[in-house]
């Protein structure tokens, strides 16, 4: 770990953001399957927030982030935990900044997820939200966007989660969606709705 650094305060804080935002920052986790429907989700609710709500959103994306930020690492246990960690980071930067974060992450691991929300949450605020984007193997094998669950099937792609390796459902998730079966229009009307009921569209407490 490195020493001798400190952390340099701003002249701004979060609450100055969030009122010049008009909106609350906070994490969206999106956790399911491959090919449950994470990033179809967030980044279509990310365009209903920027154009019909006006709120400012980011969508982190499994995939996009392994090309930069997470591109040194492999799909092992280890490397799989590290990814999550950085991108807890990366999170907590972007929520404090007062962005509403849609994060769409595998993220097959129970302690990992923990371990974000733990990174995340400051005393009665609400940070993390953790999404399970529910659909059976059977669906997403059925849709397969990427053709991942045909290689992982023949052997080409090793430790998949879902069929060599585990995937941890959340047990008390904020929010459940029901991918395999509700339509996405449906999926981001549910959360849209959620942030509205929970405060997170207006900066005012």
């Amino acid at each position: 770990m490195a020493t001798n650094i400190t952390w340099h305060s701003s002249h701004v804080d979060r609450t100055d953001r969030e009122r010049h935002l008009n909106q609350r920052g906070v994490t969206l986790w999106f956790t399911g399957l491959s090919g449950s429907g994470k990033s179809t989700i967030a980044t279509a609710l990310e365009r209903e927030l920027l154009l019909h709500h006006k709120k400012a959103t980011y969508v982190l994306d499994g995939d996009n982030i392994r090309h930069g930020l997470c591109k040194d690492l492999g799909f092992g246990p280890t490397d799989r935990q590290e990814n999550i960690r950085r991108i807890g980071e990366v999170c907590s930067l972007f929520t404090d900044a007062g962005i509403i974060v849609l994060a769409a992450f595998v993220s097959p691991y129970k302690e990992d997820r923990d371990k974000v929300r733990s990174l995340l949450e400051s005393g009665e605020r609400k940070n993390f939200i953790e999404i399970y984007v529910q659909a059976s193997v059977e669906k997403c094998e059925e849709r397969d966007p990427k053709g991942l669950y045909k290689k992982a099937r023949s052997g080409e792609i090793p430790n998949f989660t879902g069929i060599s390796a585990p995937f941890e459902a959340p047990e008390s998730p904020e929010v459940v969606l029901t991918s395999g079966e509700t339509p996405v229009e449906g999926c981001v009307a549910q959360l849209v709705t959620f942030l509205k009921e929970g405060g997170y569209l207006t900066a005012e407490k």
